[in-house]
């Protein structure tokens, strides 16, 4: 274990993935969206696509559980229920085209993805239509596969709330909820397919300290009648992240 330990310290890129999860943290408290597509772009250039998408999981699934009391007093616990059935149903899918991408062709899926997702949040492409539990499992599913196969499961969630008359604070709660147990169901793949591996586990635990402390730093932050400030530094944290990931610069 020591042994283990001893070597992660020495993983390379080490300071750039503890930056990533920190930045991506705090986007999470202020915004209540954008781990993934802040931390993926970044963690694709130093990790293989699965160990990339284990840290990310290990991390996301423990540091926002401090979220959860609040969440579950302001969210509303049965649609999140629904997009965690939809997402159930669609994540195995995701989780076998990952596993067929190479290195590059994932960065380039993780970047171009978290570009594409980001352009349709600012042009404000929205579900304008009833919030029926039809669109609900469907939007979990597809939410399911985007974070089986690129770890991005958040923007479908996003987009279809974004237009809803909900308040900001619920918006943000049922997302947290959702994905925590996005996490919890891609996890529970891995290890049934026999591709988790405990040393990158450990690795994803390790950037839990910075993850949790980017967290509690955006939720200080947060203030409810902020939201379309806290919006637009998300949109340009992301487009960096992204743009930085993608293997066109050679790294």
């Amino acid at each position: 274990m020591f042994d283990e330990l001893s070597s992660l310290w020495s993983t390379p890129g080490l300071i750039f993935l503890g930056v990533a999860a920190l930045v991506a943290g705090v986007v999470r408290g202020f915004a209540g969206f954008g781990t993934a597509m802040v931390y993926m772009p970044v963690a694709a250039t130093i990790l293989p696509p699965v160990e990339a998408l284990t840290t990310l999981v290990v991390k996301d699934l423990i540091a926002p559980l401090i979220h959860v009391p609040r969440a579950i007093r302001d969210g509303h616990p049965r649609d999140v229920l629904r997009l965690a059935l939809g997402a159930a149903l669609a994540v195995p899918l995701g989780v076998y085209v990952l596993t067929l991408a190479s290195p590059e062709l994932f960065r380039y899926g993780v970047s171009l993805l978290a570009l594409a997702l980001l352009v349709a949040l600012m042009a404000g492409i929205r579900y304008r239509g009833k919030l029926t539990p039809p669109i609900i499992y469907g939007t979990g599913a597809l939410g399911g596969f985007l974070g089986g196969s690129v770890g991005i499961p958040g923007p479908p969630v996003i987009m279809i709330y974004m237009a809803s008359t909900l308040p900001s604070t619920a918006i943000r709660a049922n997302n947290t909820l959702y994905l925590i147990l996005a996490d919890v169901i891609l996890l529970t793949v891995f290890l049934i397919k026999g591709i988790f591996v405990p040393g990158v586990a450990l690795l994803g635990l390790m950037l839990v300290l910075p993850y949790l402390a980017g967290n509690w730093v955006g939720a200080a932050l947060f203030r409810p009648g902020h939201e379309v400030l806290y919006r637009r530094v998300a949109y340009v944290i992301i487009a960096v992240s992204a743009l930085y990931g993608l293997p066109l610069w050679g790294g």
